[in-house]
């Protein structure tokens, strides 16, 4: 099991190809996770990427792009472990919530620049 295992969703109103867009430029990764270094090894479109991850860990990430009513779902998922172990559990947990926060800091970063002001019940 990785030491720092991550899931997060978000719900964005607007096509899964727009956020796709964002995920596949390149130019974004290292703006979202400037310590790490991403690899493609399965790139899904509008449903997404799979990337192999090495840095400040190793490991695996996706990003699912899931059509749900009239927006996307964004599944985040990152499976890795750092250079070398933990030697606390606390430094364990703390690494978790910075990419915990990460996670989501991005999602909404997302979310309010795709969205761009929509008001609540209006179509994207």
């Amino acid at each position: 099991m990785p030491a720092v295992d991550v899931v997060d969703e978000t719900f964005l109103v607007v096509p899964p190809a727009a956020v796709a867009a964002v995920f596949s430029d390149r130019s974004n990764w290292s703006r979202f996770w400037p310590d790490l270094r991403l690899s493609v090894y399965v790139d899904r479109g509008d449903a997404g990427i799979r990337w192999t991850v090495q840095g400040a860990l190793t490991g695996t990430m996706e990003v699912w792009l899931e059509p749900v009513l009239d927006g996307t779902l964004l599944h985040y998922f990152l499976r890795a472990d750092p250079p070398t172990p933990f030697r606390r559990s606390r430094d364990q947990l703390a690494a978790i919530r910075t990419r915990q926060i990460a996670a989501k800091s991005i999602a909404l970063e997302l979310k309010t620049h795709l969205e761009g002001g929509r008001a609540p019940g209006v179509s994207p």
